[in-house]
């Protein structure tokens, strides 16, 4: 096991979907499942831009990306992506990364990566998220 320090950079993320720094200091630990991704809509750089939206994959307790249509657990919203990631698996793992979850803040919808509808019920909300359609 290599535990030796490792700086990346992403010189390409946008932040600006944060809608303040509440709840970016608290942000935990999320294991991603690069097979629920896909490469040309989640991760076409070669990493995983904050904002994207994340929910649990039941079966493993992995995350995924955030579907409302699903019945696997990533039907219901865990968070957002905090900080970006490779898409790159490390230390012997071949299918997952570890990322930063914001599961508690100010996000502004417009902003995301991604095109994302807040969820309407608190049974596909598992976060305390205020969202902002800017």
């Amino acid at each position: 096991m290599d535990l030796s320090l490792k700086v990346e950079g992403y010189a390409d993320d946008d932040a600006t979907w944060l809608g303040s720094s509440h709840g970016t200091s608290s942000g935990r630990s999320a294991t991603l499942d690069l097979t629920a991704f896909t490469e040309a809509t989640h991760y076409p750089d070669g990493y995983l831009p904050s904002g994207l939206p994340l929910g649990r994959i039941m079966a493993s307790g992995l995350y995924g990306p955030y579907d409302a249509a699903a019945t696997d657990g990533t039907e219901v919203l865990a968070g957002f992506l905090l900080t970006a990631c490779t898409a790159t698996p490390r230390d012997g793992a071949t299918t997952t990364v570890v990322g930063a979850l914001l599961d508690h803040g100010r996000v502004k919808v417009a902003n995301l990566p991604v095109a994302f509808t807040p969820p309407t019920t608190a049974a596909n909300n598992a976060t305390t998220i205020v969202f902002w359609e800017v």
